[in-house]
């Protein structure tokens, strides 16, 4: 069965770096377009970044462009977001996600998305 299964949480200072893992299994990885998305206590669940399957296509949402970078290895079936410049209104748990369709392009609408992993959390300290 398909498993998303995030890693790299934690707590950082403002300003400090982290990077996040998806771990993908269960399907053919390399043929979906993926996503991260987090939601913040409070808060709806929100668009982060997308990538395509080729990696081609990447979309950021405007409070991390700049900061953040997706990324991914279709060998290890792992997609990454690497987190730079981190601020305090960038706490949440953050989750991947797999697209519905084989379509190339990325997508920000989190109905797209049919597979999610559990979440992991990300503190930033002032």
């Amino acid at each position: 069965q398909v498993q998303l299964v995030e890693s790299g949480g934690g707590l950082v200072q403002s300003g400090g770096s982290s990077r996040l893992s998806c771990a993908a299994s269960g399907f053919a990885f390399n043929s979906y377009t993926m996503g991260w998305f987090r939601q913040a206590p409070g808060k709806e669940r929100e668009f982060v970044s997308a990538l395509s399957w080729g990696g081609v296509s990447t979309y950021y949402s405007d409070s991390v462009k700049g900061r953040f970078t997706i990324s991914r290895d279709n060998v290890k079936n792992t997609m990454y977001l690497q987190m730079n410049s981190l601020k305090p209104e960038d706490t949440a748990v953050y989750y991947c996600a797999r697209a519905r369709t084989t379509i190339s392009r990325v997508w920000v609408d989190p109905g797209v998305y049919d597979y999610w992993g559990q979440g992991t959390q990300v503190t930033v300290s002032p």
